[in-house]
């Protein structure tokens, strides 16, 4: 899961009230808690009796730092109302671990202890996280279920399929918590490019010499995957393009592995008909070699240095720009030196609306940025900052540019 996870402030201003009940996945929420707080959230915890058989009150207490109720007879509410005080203020109710038993419940309207009171009585959005046995979410009354919580309005998140503590393996395994924690950000963040499809490049190419050498840059992708993250979270669909990089995918984002330039061209090329924005964020290498060595080559005797002929790499940004209905196109320039003007240069060649520049050997592998954004009507430079938090303006900066007729139907 994408390390960007728990952004300190990410989350700042939010009130979650987490509702546990019983299962295993219990201890998942233990992590879950102290990502959400380290984001900026208040968390307060509600249990069911099962949950606590589980994990105790007193750890989730310490974790939260807020005392957590379990029964709706607690007096520590001044009016005795736990049931109706827990909610009011709360940005949403997270239920996690949702058990087969707690689905059927909300599915039904029951309300026969505190967590299913507090959730009947609510007056915020609610969000079920699964975790059960394989059989029991396949079992036709839990579908039936969840598809009723659907009609009404809940979003379920999850499950994950894989290995279970009962020692069998399928769907009904609970999200991880991290994933868990994106799923939260994304729901709360403005959907500014709902509807959008989003087609973006990341990372480097590398271009072999032979099956163990090759020309590659240091291009870290962390770029390009924030903005696969924010774009997700600004409500689009996302197919990411990645070259050779060792991060997490981001939530809820398609991605797409190559290596070479020709593969990341080739794999955007077939994409591309289906996507309304074109991001191209990847350091793509200009050239390759005309021939890759079928062995190692090796040093010789005589310490005679090989010689290699390059050939040029299609350019993947233009080639997008030229196509007869091109998506709305985005590059990126990283220069070692007078941005304003290669940058320019480069988005009037390529001829793309919006092109964003940086300083490249300055950023490279960093966890932040600094940027200018370069379009017809002039440039802007933005303030530097975390790239998560950069990904975040840029995508907002996007859709505002982005013209009503640019939706593919």
């Amino acid at each position: 899961m994408n390390t960007a996870a728990a952004n300190p402030g990410e989350l700042a201003g939010k009130h979650l009230v987490i509702g546990m009940t019983g299962g295993i996945a219990c201890y998942k929420i233990a992590e879950l808690t102290r990502l959400l707080t380290k984001a900026g959230a208040t968390v307060q915890v509600v249990m069911t009796e099962a949950a606590t058989q589980f994990i105790t009150p007193v750890t989730m207490q310490a974790l939260s730092g807020r005392p957590v109720y379990t029964s709706q007879w607690d007096a520590r509410m001044p009016n005795n109302m736990a049931h109706i005080d827990l909610s009011r203020g709360a940005d949403a109710i997270v239920i996690a671990p949702a058990s087969t038993d707690f689905l059927a419940k909300l599915a039904h309207g029951f309300a026969d202890g505190l967590l299913s009171t507090l959730c009947v009585a609510r007056d915020c959005p609610l969000l079920v996280v699964p975790a059960m046995n394989r059989q029991m979410w396949n079992n036709p009354a839990t579908q039936r279920n969840v598809a009723q919580l659907s009609a009404d309005g809940i979003e379920t998140l999850g499950p994950d399929s894989g290995p279970q503590a009962c020692g069998e393996v399928g769907d009904g395994r609970m999200l991880e918590p991290e994933a868990v924690y994106e799923a939260i950000v994304s729901f709360f963040a403005p959907k500014v490019l709902a509807q959008r499809r989003v087609l973006i490049t990341a990372g480097p190419t590398f271009e072999p010499l032979d099956p163990v050498r090759g020309i590659t840059n240091r291009s870290s992708g962390k770029m390009g995957f924030a903005l696969a993250r924010a774009a997700q979270q600004a409500g689009a669909d996302v197919h990411l393009v990645a070259g050779p990089v060792t991060l997490e995918t981001p939530w809820g984002v398609y991605r797409e592995d190559v290596q070479t330039a020709q593969q990341m061209y080739d794999a955007v090329m077939r994409a591309v008909p289906d996507y309304d924005v074109f991001i191209g964020v990847a350091a793509v290498a200009d050239w390759r070699v005309d021939h890759i060595a079928t062995q190692k080559i090796k040093k010789t005797a005589e310490g005679r240095v090989p010689g290699f002929t390059f050939v040029e790499n299609p350019d993947i940004l233009a080639s997008v720009a030229r196509l007869p209905h091109p998506p709305y196109c985005v590059g990126f320039a990283a220069e070692s030196g007078d941005l304003d003007v290669h940058a320019e240069q480069k988005r009037v060649r390529k001829n793309v609306p919006l092109l964003i520049g940086n300083l490249g050997p300055q950023t490279f592998g960093l966890d932040d940025n600094e940027v200018v954004l370069f379009e017809a009507a002039g440039s802007t430079k933005l303030p530097r900052a975390a790239k998560q938090a950069l990904a975040q303006t840029l995508i907002a900066e996007i859709a505002r540019r982005l013209p009503d007729q640019s939706i593919i139907s």
